[in-house]
This record gives C-alpha cells, sequence and structure tokens, in this order.
C-alpha cells in the first residue's frame, strides 16, 4: 500500500513541476513596472527618484564584520540614503542575507553592485 502512495505522490510532483515549467510567465503589474527598484540590474542608468531595493548578498556571513563593511561599502554610493540589515528570525544569527538600501534619485544599481563585488561580496537585486 506505502508503494501505491509514494508513485502517486511521486506522479503528482512530476505533474506540477511540469505544469510550473511550461506556465508562461505573467507580466508585471504596473506597480512592479513602475517601481524604481524593477530596473534591470545591468542597467547603468541613474535612478530618476527616490526609492528602495533590497539586495541578496550570499558571501555576507555574520552581522559584526560582514555586515558592517557591506553596509560602508553602499553608503559610500551616491545617492544611498540609508542602509539597513533585514529583520533576522533570531537576533544573534544571521540567516537572512539581505539588505535593505533606501536610495535618492541619482543612485547607480550597477556601480553599488560593482563596488560590493570589489569589496568580495556579490550581492543580487531582490523583484
Amino acid at each position: 500500500m506505502k508503494s501505491a502512495v509514494y508513485i502517486v505522490a511521486a506522479i503528482a510532483a512530476a505533474g506540477i513541476v511540469l505544469l510550473i515549467n511550461t506556465t508562461p510567465d505573467r507580466p508585471a503589474t504596473s506597480e512592479q513596472a513602475t517601481t524604481p527598484a524593477a530596473v534591470s540590474v545591468a542597467s547603468s542608468e541613474p535612478m530618476t527618484e527616490a526609492g528602495e531595493l533590497t539586495l541578496e548578498v550570499p558571501g555576507m556571513h555574520c552581522q559584526h564584520a560582514c555586515f558592517p563593511r557591506v553596509q560602508e561599502t553602499l553608503q559610500s554610493q551616491d545617492g544611498v540614503s540609508e542602509v539597513a540589515l533585514a529583520d533576522q528570525p533570531e537576533p544573534n544569527q544571521l540567516t537572512v542575507k539581505q539588505v535593505i538600501v533606501r536610495y535618492d534619485e541619482g543612485f547607480r544599481v550597477d556601480e553599488a553592485l560593482q563596488q560590493l563585488q570589489a569589496a568580495g561580496y556579490d550581492a543580487t537585486m531582490m523583484p
């Protein structure tokens, strides 16, 4: 009986994966399309208005040495008004390796990502 349940579960899982992979991507909502943070990472154009974006920084391993270095690197960029560590489920553990960047008009995402990489941290924008 267990074998039959496992087979049905495997077939269902395969069907779900197939459905997800064949479903066309949904178009961006109007809110996503107009949010400055939705700009492509490859864009070298400065932001035209103030906003906020979240960066995933997988190489950031601790709150006490890595985060301050990431914060300092980002705050040295023109247009950055604040860099904050994302909320952590455990106060003494860095499990969510994300920073929130608040920026002003003129901020250049590509330059900030290049500076992070030069400091030894790869980063990616979060949607």
